[in-house]
């Protein structure tokens, strides 16, 4: 996340080191307490299968930054709607206050030391691409969080590019109830794994459940069946 940097690069360049060409971007960039490294804002996508607790960690982080004197842009799609217009809430009883990432550009990231984006698969192509143009262009650090597949293991939108465009890309691990890591993510109905059907219908803890992939190709939900999950 660190690199040396050199104002005016002569002769070769050492292990770590880049070069700079403009004075003034050079002093704009962020040093670390010795001065003498510069700090390049990256895009992180954090993803996990459902009740991997990605919201908590998004406030988390959220708070950890402002416990610094940072502001935070907390962000979601206007698709998530569950917990409200304007709000994200996790499993666990933490919530905060967000805006509608439909409703910013990439110039609203100025000032903010981090922008935080909940439920990020359900992004489209280009606000990726504006969460790139917020580290490349304005050099703020910009963390996304979200599921890496649907319930039949197939990219997201906003996943896919995430994927593809992300600096560093990070798992949150859960488990399966056999306790393999759990990747998938099954929709259930009737106490059934149904892999068919639209692949955006928002649900909770009620709905969906994550299962290593091997009971996720099975459609095998051992304990999980004990919760009735998926019925009214």
């Amino acid at each position: 996340a660190v690199q040396r940097a050199t104002a005016k690069p002569s002769g070769r360049l050492r292990r770590g080191e880049i070069p700079c060409y403009d004075k003034a971007q050079y002093q704009k960039r962020k040093y670390n307490k010795r001065r003498d490294y510069i700090i390049m804002a990256k895009l992180y996508f954090r993803y996990g299968a459902m009740g991997s607790s990605k919201t908590a960690n998004a406030i988390m982080v959220q708070y950890n930054y402002e416990e610094r004197g940072q502001k935070v842009l907390m962000l979601k799609p206007k698709l998530e709607n569950r917990d409200g217009a304007v709000i994200v809430r996790s499993r666990c009883g933490l919530e905060t206050a967000c805006r509608f990432i439909e409703d910013v550009t990439a110039a609203d990231a100025q000032g903010y030391g981090c922008v935080i984006i909940d439920e990020a698969q359900f992004l489209t192509k280009a606000q990726v691409e504006m969460l790139v143009e917020m580290v490349d262009d304005y050099d703020v650090p910009v963390i996304a969080y979200g599921l890496r597949a649907d319930f039949q293991n197939n990219f997201f939108e906003g996943s896919q590019w995430l994927m593809a465009w992300a600096d560093t890309i990070e798992e949150i691990k859960t488990i399966c109830w056999c306790g393999r890591k759990a990747t998938c993510n099954a929709r259930v109905v009737d106490s059934r794994v149904v892999q068919e059907g639209e692949q955006v219908v928002l649900g909770g803890n009620g709905q969906y459940v994550s299962l290593c992939r091997k009971h996720f190709r099975r459609g095998e939900l051992g304990d999980f069946k004990d919760l009735h999950l998926g019925e009214d």
